[in-house]
């Protein structure tokens, strides 16, 4: 009986890694794919690629005018260079205006402005927007979580809604749902 549950136990975690490893790879991204502006080695790996830092732009997809700049760890080695490393969960973020804000469509507290997995099987990256009515400022947060343990890191950032040029600014508010 404990022969049979062993390898019964082995043969579905080899399913499961395995169908991972088939859709794990692709991005359930709410925006386009980020930009990448630069990596950075942070610790050197013999005949394995390197630990970096990785620094990327995104801008929002329905809040024209605002961009956000995001910096992650990736792991290297064999496990980075084989795509089966679970990332740290340090990430930090900081979204400004640069053009007029324009909102395309209504969104509510906490949407999810982009999302990116950050290992095989249990955790994932995302930003979320929302908006404090009060100063008219969007804030967005960036954060990652793991469904057994969760992940208390994150990083907040502010756009201020600004007039750019002639332009009155709007009011995040009128466009929560």
């Amino acid at each position: 009986m404990k022969t049979w549950l062993k390898k019964t136990s082995k043969l579905i975690f080899t399913s499961i890694f395995i169908g991972a490893l088939a859709f794990g790879g692709a991005s359930t991204a709410q925006a386009e794919e980020p930009d990448l502006i630069f990596k950075k080695s942070t610790v050197w790996k013999f005949l394995t690629p390197d630990h970096k830092l990785a620094v990327y732009a995104i801008d929002d997809p329905i809040i024209k005018g605002v961009a956000c700049h995001f910096t992650i760890p990736e792991k290297g080695g064999v496990s980075g260079m084989f795509g089966v490393a679970e990332e740290l969960s340090d990430i930090s973020l900081a979204c400004r205006q640069v053009g007029p804000i324009e909102f395309s469509e209504k969104f509510e507290q906490g949407d999810v402005m982009y999302r990116k997995k950050r290992s095989v099987l249990f955790k994932k990256m995302r930003i979320v927007r929302g908006c404090d009515a009060k100063r008219n400022t969007l804030v967005y947060l960036v954060y990652s979580d793991k469904i057994i343990e969760g992940s208390p890191k994150n990083s907040t950032s502010t756009v201020p809604i600004m007039p750019w040029g002639d332009q009155m600014p709007a009011r995040c508010e009128d466009y929560l749902e």
